[in-house]
C-alpha cells in the first residue's frame, strides 16, 4: 500500500535532520607529543587550557555538506598533526559573507602554509561566502597542557587564545585572532585580520598584512611587530626590546617600558608615550605626525628632524635648533641614551609628562 505524501515528506525530513545531526557532532582526538600541529581551512578554532600530557582536539563538521569532511591525524615532519580535510578545492564558508573570497595552495596531506608556504606545490584552494562549491567547515575546540609546542593553521574563520601556556604559532589567510592570558612564545601571521593580544607574558611576534592590532599589558624579552596596514594600539607594553615597522595606519603606544625601541613606519600618526628612560630610541616617519611624551627624568642624545613641519615641546627647551625650526640637536638630562627621530612630513612634538 502507496503511503500518503505528506508521510513520505515528514519521514524525508527527518531522515536528513537525522544524518545532519549526526555529521555535526563532534569527534575527540588525542595528539601525543611535544609538538602539535592542527590544520583546517574553515570555521572557528578555540585553544583553551588542558590537563595531562596530551593535546586534545574536539572537531565538529558543520554546514549543509558537514558530511563529507574527514579528519585525519599522525606524525608529519616531526610534530603530531590534526588536518581536517576537505574534497573539493570550492569551499562555501557563509561566514566570510557574501562576495568575500580568498584563495591557496593546500598540499596533498591536507597541510598549508608554515615553511612550504611558497613552493607553488598542491592544489588551489578558493573560499567564498556565498555561492556554489562545498558548503561546509569545522569549527574547533582545543585543549592544551601546559609547556607544549603548539602550531594552529586556519583558512578563514577566527582563532581565541585562553589562558594557555606553551609556545604557540597561529598562521592563518583570512582570519580575527584573540589572545588573552597566554605565556610563553606567541607567534601570529595573518594575510588579513584584526589582532587583539591582552595579558601576554612572552615573546610576541605579530605578522600580518592588513588589519589593526591591539595589544595590551604584554610584557616579555622581544616585542615584534611587522603590518602592512591597518591601526596599531598598545598600552602597558614591557620588553627589552619592542621593534615594529608599518606601511601605512597610525600607531599609538602607550605605557610603554623598553630600553631599545626601533619604529618605522609609511604613513600615519606615530604616538609613543614612555613610562622610563631609554637606550636607544629610533624612530623613522615616512609622512604623519609624530608625538612623543616621555618622564621628566628622561636623559638621552637628541636628534629630531622633519622635511616638512616643525620640531616642537617642553623636552627640547632650550635645546640647539638648527635649519630654523625642523631640525634640533642636543642633550636631555644627563645625555645617558640616544633618541633619533626623521620624519619626512609632519609635525614633531616631543613632551614631558
Amino acid at each position: 500500500m502507496s503511503q500518503p505524501v505528506s508521510f513520505l515528506l515528514l519521514t524525508g525530513s527527518l531522515a536528513l535532520a537525522a544524518t545532519t545531526a549526526a555529521a555535526q557532532q563532534a569527534s575527540r582526538h588525542t595528539l601525543q607529543g611535544q609538538a602539535v600541529s592542527l590544520y583546517n581551512l574553515a570555521g572557528t578554532v578555540r585553544l583553551d587550557p588542558g590537563s595531562g600530557n596530551a593535546v586534545i582536539a574536539e572537531v565538529t563538521p558543520r554546514g549543509d555538506d558537514a558530511a563529507r569532511l574527514t579528519v585525519e591525524t599522525g606524525t608529519l615532519r616531526g610534530r603530531e598533526s590534526l588536518r581536517v580535510m576537505y574534497p573539493e578545492g570550492d569551499i562555501v564558508y557563509p561566514s566570510l559573507g557574501r562576495g568575500h573570497r580568498t584563495q591557496f595552495r593546500v598540499y596533498e596531506d591536507g597541510t598549508f602554509f608554515g615553511d612550504r608556504r611558497d613552493r607553488g606545490e598542491g592544489r588551489e584552494i578558493r573560499i567564498t561566502g556565498d555561492g556554489n562549491g562545498l558548503e561546509a567547515y569545522a569549527d574547533m575546540r582545543v585543549l592544551v597542557p601546559a609547556g607544549k609546542s603548539v602550531e594552529v593553521y586556519v583558512g578563514v574563520g577566527s582563532v581565541t587564545v585562553t589562558n594557555v601556556n606553551g609556545d604557540l604559532v597561529v598562521d592563518v589567510a583570512a582570519a580575527d585572532v584573540t589572545t588573552v592570558g597566554t605565556r610563553g612564545k606567541l607567534h601570529l601571521d595573518l594575510g588579513s585580520g584584526e589582532v587583539a593580544v591582552s595579558d601576554a607574558e612572552g615573546e610576541l611576534t605579530v605578522d600580518a598584512g592588513s588589519g589593526d592590532v591591539s595589544l595590551t599589558n604584554v610584557r616579555g624579552d622581544k616585542l615584534l611587530l611587522d603590518t602592512g596596514s591597518g591601526t596599531i594600539t598598545g598600552d602597558g607594553l614591557r620588553a627589552a626590546s619592542i621593534m615594529l615597522d608599518t606601511g601605512s595606519g597610525d600607531v599609538t603606544l602607550n605605557g610603554v617600558s623598553a630600553p631599545v625601541i626601533e619604529l618605522d613606519t609609511g604613513s600615519g600618526t606615530v604616538e609613543l608615550g614612555l613610562e622610563s628612560d631609554i637606550e636607544t630610541l629610533r624612530l623613522d616617519s615616512g609622512s604623519g605626525d609624530v608625538i612623543l611624551r616621555a618622564p621628566a627624568t628622561l636623559g638621552a642624545r637628541l636628534e629630531a628632524e622633519t622635511g616638512s613641519g616643525d620640531v616642537s615641546g617642553t623636552l627640547i627647551e632650550g635645546l640647539t635648533r638648527r635649519r630654523d625650526e625642523d631640525r634640533v640637536v642636543g642633550t636631555i638630562g644627563d645625555g645617558q641614551g640616544l633618541i633619533t627621530i626623521d620624519s619626512g612630513s609632519g609635525d614633531v612634538r616631543l613632551e614631558r609628562r
